[in-house]
């Protein structure tokens, strides 16, 4: 489980798998999410601008990524 602390209101999902260290770029970002590899509060998400706010909870991958305030 990784864990990852807003700095504002929220964070998109693109740049939450970056900072958890899933994938390697924003690319690689946009290419796993749009394959619909990607759950937010356990739902396929296909957006890569989804801004995650507090209490959300990404899974890829078998990892699991919390976003706390």
């Amino acid at each position: 489980m990784e864990l990852i602390k807003l700095r504002d209101d929220y964070i998109k999902l693109g740049q939450a798998l970056k900072a958890a260290g899933l994938v390697e770029s924003g690319v690689e970002a946009k290419e796993v999410i749009q394959q619909g590899l990607v759950m937010v509060d356990g739902e396929i998400e296909t957006r890569r601008g989804r801004k995650l706010y507090d209490g959300a909870v990404v899974q890829f991958d078998d990892m699991t990524i919390h976003i706390e305030k």
